[in-house]
């Protein structure tokens, strides 16, 4: 596999992954395209892992950490606009402020609708 066909690879396994809800395993996969290769995008890949590791840290029960990593991706898809990676970016951005409204209505992540995950 040439350095092209691992770079979808991985980016593909990540989406199939975070699609699935195996949000670490996604994480695990976008983490080794962002830290192999020096993309041009990589801010984006960046908010990806971010906002898998928030996920993580809800089912993990830790909401703080969920906020904060929601937070870090938000600043990272900014830079970001319309279509990317086949991701519609401006729809992503609505999907993850919905998330972020409903982490700060949270008592426990035990509460969180998983039905309002971002569909990428």
């Amino acid at each position: 596999m040439n350095d092209s066909e691992k770079i979808e690879y991985l980016f593909q396994e990540g989406l199939n992954n975070f699609r699935s809800g195996e949000y670490f395993e996604a994480h695990e996969s976008w983490e080794e395209l962002w830290s192999d290769y020096y993309l041009p995008d990589r801010r984006f890949i960046q908010g990806l892992i971010q906002l898998s590791v928030s996920f993580v840290h809800l089912e993990n029960g830790n909401l703080k950490g969920a906020k904060s990593l929601l937070n870090k991706c938000i600043e990272k898809f900014s830079d970001f606009k319309d279509i990317h990676r086949g991701i519609n970016v401006n729809n992503l951005m609505l999907e993850i402020n919905q998330v972020s409204h409903s982490y700060d209505n949270l008592n426990s992540s035990n509460e969180f609708d998983w039905k309002i995950i971002p569909k990428i």
